[in-house]
C-alpha cells in the first residue's frame, strides 16, 4: 500500500529540515495521490527538478515506494526548473511541488534507475 501524498510530502520536507536544508510545500495538490514534483534550488540560480518515475517493466520496486526521475538536470538555469513545473501544472493541477533549497543540492529521493 502506497503512503498518501500528503503523508510523504510532510516526510519530505521535515526530514530535509531535518538535516539543515530548507524545504516548503509551494503547491498543495490531492491529499490521497497527487503527483509529487521537487525543485531542488542550490540558491547560486541553478536548480533540479524531479518528478514521478514512469513505471518500468524491468524492475519491480518496494511495495508501495515512491521513485522519481530527473526532469531537470541538477545544475541547470533554476527558470529552466520553474517553467517546467509551470508546464506540469498547466497539465495536472492537483500536483503537488515541493521546494528544498540546499547548497549541497540533496534531493532526499529515491530515484528511478531507468
Amino acid at each position: 500500500m502506497r503512503l498518501k501524498s500528503a503523508i510523504f510530502v510532510s516526510a519530505l520536507v521535515r526530514r530535509a529540515n531535518g538535516v539543515g536544508a530548507f524545504a516548503a510545500v509551494r503547491r498543495r495538490g490531492a491529499e490521497e495521490a497527487g503527483a509529487i514534483f521537487v525543485k531542488v534550488a542550490t540558491l547560486d540560480g541553478r536548480a533540479a527538478l524531479y518528478g514521478p518515475a514512469l513505471p518500468s517493466l524491468d524492475a519491480e520496486p518496494e511495495p508501495g515506494a515512491r521513485l522519481f526521475r530527473s526532469l531537470v538536470a541538477p545544475g541547470a538555469p533554476e527558470s529552466e526548473a520553474e517553467e517546467r513545473m509551470a508546464r506540469e501544472i498547466g497539465f495536472d493541477p492537483d500536483l503537488w511541488f515541493v521546494e528544498i533549497e540546499d547548497r549541497e543540492g540533496r534531493y532526499f529521493l529515491e530515484l528511478s534507475e531507468g
